[in-house]
């Protein structure tokens, strides 16, 4: 293995190197939150399909090819279609916004009561994609390296809190692009055929599995709808996403490059479903599906390329972790700090603090939570239970008021997180409940309640 940890502490050195100069360009506050709102189509491109595909759908997709077949590629599929969807009708209102957060959106429609009600909701949210893919880092590094998980975890979200600290935007996207190649490479140009020869081929795929693991639906109609409203509507509304949109140049580097991103995520997922079915032939009684990603390196490939495939492990979750702490800390200082500091902005030194602070935070959490799908799952519920409805509302519906946008928060927040422990997180009821009474309240109140005067249109 000593050829393998060489790989990977090059590889986090390298990611140390590029946050810090990723600093030198994060001259300005805007330049730290936004990359200077300057990104090129191969830039935004790389970055867009980096921070969606994390731990959750590289680790979790695996686990579910290996469970389900080739069906376990829906999560992926709802988060890539989600992104061309996003890019493609929704960024251009975005862009001539000039915001940072997607809780400013609220408070322009609305008034500044619903951006800090939301605000609580997105903190929430971002948290917990952060610490999804930190937990999925200590996974797979403590199969990897075989060492305690408490510091696998450490190791790899440390890292991570590091350069998002110092550099920002700029050094998620240097980060990003780098991470995006080595992930190419190492899972689809390398891990997957290799995995398909060492199980014997397609041909043995399908003679040793069962004909459901080929049927694109053998993980169940419900699971896929509940994929498409989960993940699907998250990407339209999450903060780590917006935060990407508003890093593009302009509409046209989001619609062409955004869209490449989704296909790509598409693709990806697909390739990690058929790793997970080639384990399943090669390790059929493994006891925790969740290490099958981590097995089939350890086991099946070479010193040295093992420790490339770490790396590429490393660059899914790294990329998605830093986007959701940067999304959580940018939440704290531009949308919940000011009002404690009487309406006083942030500044580059505020929001770097924070961003440690945040940091330390999701490695704490990380220490406490253990399942990176069931992790992902909850924040997705909270988020899109909590304020898809109030959002697309504040873009698309004129006769929508405060009172209804925050009735529709509360009451669907709530709803989720009840339903979730009521059912547990693998249970479809908290999006569909949540959903459901999110949107009966936000019409009710609204129609209710008298229009906000001046209200800002966004669409």
């Amino acid at each position: 293995m000593a050829l393998d940890i060489i790989v990977v502490l090059i590889y986090a050195a390298g990611m140390l190197a590029l946050g810090w100069y990723g600093m030198r360009r994060a001259k300005t506050h805007e330049d730290y939150l936004v990359a200077g709102r300057n990104l090129g189509p191969t830039l935004y491109m790389g970055t867009m399909a980096t921070t969606v595909l994390g731990g959750a759908s590289t680790v979790g997709t695996v686990r579910l090819g290996y469970v389900h077949g080739i069906s376990g590629f829906w999560l992926c599929a709802a988060l890539g279609l989600g992104i061309i969807a996003l890019n493609l009708f929704l960024a251009k209102p975005l862009l001539r916004l000039k915001i940072f957060t997607v809780t400013q959106v609220l408070e322009r429609r609305y008034n500044p009561m619903a951006r800090q009600a939301s605000a609580a909701i997105m903190l929430a949210y971002a948290l917990m994609i952060a610490v999804t893919s930190t937990l999925a880092m200590g996974t797979v590094l403590q199969v990897l390296l075989d060492v305690p998980f408490w510091m696998a975890l450490l190791f790899g979200g440390g890292v991570v809190v590091v350069y998002s600290t110092i550099g920002g935007m700029w050094s998620l996207t240097l980060t990003d692009i780098v991470q995006f190649v080595i992930k190419t490479v190492g899972l689809m140009f390398i891990l997957l055929p290799v995995c398909l020869y060492k199980a014997g081929g397609w041909d043995a795929l399908v003679a040793k599995l069962p004909a459901a693991s080929f049927s694109w639906t053998t993980i169940g109609w419900d699971t896929i709808i509940t994929y498409f409203l989960i993940y699907f509507f998250g990407i339209l509304i999450g903060q780590d996403i917006w935060q990407r949109v508003f890093t593009a140049r302009d509409e046209k580097v989001c619609q062409r490059a955004g869209t490449t991103a989704g296909i790509y995520c598409v693709l990806y997922g697909l390739a990690c479903a058929l790793i997970g079915m080639a384990a399943h032939v090669l390790m059929p009684d493994l006891a925790n599906p969740n290490n099958a990603f981590a097995e089939m390196i350890k086991g099946q490939l070479p010193e040295g390329i093992r420790g490339l495939l770490m790396a590429a492990a490393l660059a899914a979750m790294m990329s998605t972790a830093s986007a959701g702490l940067l999304a959580a800390s940018t939440t704290l200082t531009e949308d919940l700090l000011p009002k404690l500091r009487g309406g006083k902005q942030s500044s580059l030194g505020i929001n770097r603090l924070f961003t440690l602070l945040t940091g330390l935070v999701v490695l704490g959490i990380a220490l406490a939570v253990n399942d990176v799908i069931s992790a992902l799952t909850l924040a997705y519920n909270l988020l899109v239970g909590g304020m898809l409805i109030p959002l697309m509302g504040a873009i698309f519906w004129k006769r929508a008021t405060t009172a209804g946008a925050i009735a529709s928060m509360t009451l669907g927040f709530a709803t989720a997180l009840f339903f979730m422990f009521k059912d547990g997180l693998d249970a479809n009821s908290p999006i569909y409940y949540s959903l459901a009474i999110g949107l009966v309240s936000f019409v009710v109140v609204s129609l209710a309640s008298r229009k906000p005067v001046g209200a800002v249109k966004l669409a």
